[in-house]
């Protein structure tokens, strides 16, 4: 036994390299890792100080340990047992079929990715591309929502911008879980998104695994407080107009709630409007040729639009996109209307839910230069229309949706430079031509003006 062994050195110090892993992965991992949760903890103390919505511990917890939590849920256990006797697959694959669509639909927050790196980004995104302003927002309304109870912000899908907006207004209230859908999982982008709470939908799936898993989870994220922002639309409105509530989110939130739930769920209705849609001429074009409601990421014509623009903004040419404008509306509890609902069928609930929910995010939609012209001119025929007309008009109609209680962005508080600001959008893009002081609709481009003219098209002069 005391007999001297011989070994390679290179064995030796492969061996003590193990050995010194092992010894600091035992003893002094447990300590740093100690030391930074310590730190990291202080810190979301201290930005939930400054938050109205608070981080909610769920959305800290590990993704390991929520994807554990879905998989394991009794609910999804059962939904796996009645797959498999459907099917005939084994258990063990539907099981982990079941664990493939919870680790896609999981999300991995990061808080200091979501209020360090990614708020700096988004505000520079939105703030480089338009004039960013905020329009009606009742504070007191919002103030008043209990701190305790789940809020969840539902929006107008007009751009893929208005994830960006809506995250950087809304960064000095809380951090938004949004559901987004197949085109983010491109990679890298997709890690970026998982790093800002979002997590992935497959709006088309009809898989029942699938849904119950989807379901479980907003379920789930709902009952733990985490606040999320939905757009009810499903997909972004290809012809600029304001759709129909798809009901899908909706009532997996309503199936997971009861009268007597721990926390009421808050709907924050948001409408968003732009003076220019980054992919309004990708839409209108998708629309026309299959009437499919689906956008499809096209590479070759992004990167054309961006280097067009790194070039005008090298010669010095280069012009924001006009305004870009979000309005909060009133928000509404939950409890309240299924307590006001309470006679009809779950199915009838969600549909009034979804219904009620569309037309406070249409009442609150803001009425911008661009779209109210555009309203102007398609009203009128499409007729060759004065300038003197035109501001005439404008003016009636403003003084209409004020009186509606509807909001208007007026810029600089000033009619006449609104219009001009409008008109200028409008004639740079070619949409409108301007001779001898009359405005004429480009035929080829009047499809663009109908587009923006329906983004207002909605709003009645007497508000709902």
């Amino acid at each position: 036994m005391l007999n001297t062994v011989e070994i390679p050195v290179w064995v030796l110090v492969i061996g003590g390299m193990f050995a010194a892993i092992a010894l600091t992965e035992r003893l002094l991992f447990p300590s740093v890792r100690w030391f930074f949760r310590k730190r990291f903890n202080r810190a979301v103390g201290r930005l939930n100080d400054r938050l109205q919505l608070k981080i909610q511990p769920f959305k800290l917890t590990d993704r390991r340990v929520l994807i554990d939590r879905l998989v394991y849920d009794p609910e999804i256990a059962e939904a796996i047992i009645t797959h498999a006797t459907q099917t005939g697959e084994p258990v063990a694959i539907v099981s982990k079929t079941a664990e493939r669509y919870a680790r896609e639909i999981v999300p991995r927050f990061s808080t200091f990715a979501y209020f360090g790196l990614v708020a700096r980004i988004l505000r520079w995104i939105s703030q480089s591309l338009y004039r960013v302003r905020l329009g009606y927002l009742d504070e007191a309304a919002m103030d008043a929502v209990d701190p305790d109870s789940t809020v969840v912000f539902v929006i107008n899908h007009r751009s893929n911008m208005d994830y960006v907006l809506v995250t950087y207004l809304a960064s000095d209230r809380s951090a938004l879980s949004y559901a987004v859908g197949e085109w983010a999982r491109i990679w890298p982008l997709s890690g970026f998104i998982r790093s800002m709470g979002a997590f992935f939908i497959r709006r088309k799936s009809l898989n029942p695994l699938y849904r119950k898993v989807l379901a479980r989870y907003v379920q789930m994220a709902t009952a733990a407080g985490v606040t999320q922002a939905i757009f009810p639309e499903g997909g972004l409105s290809r012809d600029g107009k304001l759709g129909k509530a798809k009901l899908g989110l909706l009532s997996y939130i309503v199936a997971g709630y009861t009268m007597d739930s721990k926390r009421d769920v808050v709907f924050v209705p948001v409408g968003l409007n732009y003076d220019r849609v980054l992919e309004d001429r990708v839409l209108l074009a998708a629309n026309k040729r299959t009437g499919k409601k689906s956008f499809r990421f096209a590479p070759i014509s992004f990167f054309k639009f961006f280097f067009h623009h790194i070039w005008l903004r090298l010669l010095r040419k280069y012009h924001r996109f006009g305004y870009a404008c979000v309005s909060f509306g009133q928000p509404m509890s939950l409890r309240e209307f299924l307590g006001q609902n309470k006679g009809m069928s779950p199915d009838a609930q969600v549909e009034n839910l979804g219904v009620k929910l569309m037309r406070k995010i249409g009442d609150v939609v803001p009425v911008l230069p661009v779209s109210l012209i555009a309203k102007i001119m398609i009203d009128g025929g499409l007729k060759p229309t004065s300038i003197d007309d035109i501001r005439t008009t404008a003016h009636q109609l403003w003084k209409d949706y004020a009186a509606s209680g509807i909001y208007s962005h007026i810029p600089r508080d000033d009619e006449g430079y609104a219009v001009e600001v409008g008109l200028r959008m409008l004639t740079i893009r070619h949409i409108l031509s301007e001779q001898d002081g009359m405005l004429h609709p480009n035929p080829e481009n009047a499809n663009l003006l109908e587009y923006y003219a329906n983004a207002i098209a909605h709003l009645p002069y007497t508000a709902s």
